[in-house]
């Protein structure tokens, strides 16, 4: 298996606990960099400025990915720039919300 596979089948681990759909589908993660040496960067976002886990959620992120065996370094950098909406969620995520 490819290591950004490992990577984000291990962030979709990782579950907004007022929502039960986990935060890639939800479209949460914006981009997820590689490098050749291991080394991980993980753009990401939350639903709002003021989500009650938005401290906790980006380090839940950071030890999920660090348990894939090939990771070097992980740094998980938040943006709330675009904002997120329902549109970047994926179509498994807004059956399951009723969206669909």
């Amino acid at each position: 298996m490819m290591i950004e596979t490992k990577v984000i089948d291990k962030i979709k681990e990782v579950f907004d606990p007022e929502i039960p759909v986990n935060i890639y589908d939800l479209g949460l993660v914006y981009d997820v960099f590689i490098t050749e040496q291991g080394d991980v960067q993980i753009l990401m976002t939350l639903t709002s400025p003021s989500c009650p886990v938005a401290e906790s959620l980006p380090e839940e992120v950071k030890h999920r990915v660090m348990e894939v065996q090939e990771v070097g370094k992980v740094e998980v950098e938040m943006t709330w720039d675009p904002p997120w909406n329902r549109e970047l969620m994926s179509d498994e995520a807004k059956l399951a919300l009723g969206f669909l």
